[in-house]
């Protein structure tokens, strides 16, 4: 786990792999810019060009990939 908190940070692009919410009109391949990682909740927070400030789960199985 201390990979990840070092693997995203504020600034970073990232695309939508997978996410676990039923409910969300993100899709994978939506990209969009990290806010802030909350490294005791595995809590990943993306301002995604959509709009949407959807925050991301990653120990419950949602999942990002990293782009340039």
């Amino acid at each position: 786990m201390r990979g990840r908190q070092s693997m995203y940070q504020p600034g970073q692009r990232v695309a939508l792999v997978n996410t676990t919410d039923s409910h969300t009109e993100l899709r994978p391949g939506a990209a969009g810019t990290v806010r802030s990682f909350n490294h005791a909740l595995q809590q990943l927070n993306v301002a995604w060009d959509s709009g949407s400030r959807l925050s991301l789960l990653l120990d419950d199985g949602d999942e990002v990939r990293r782009i340039a």
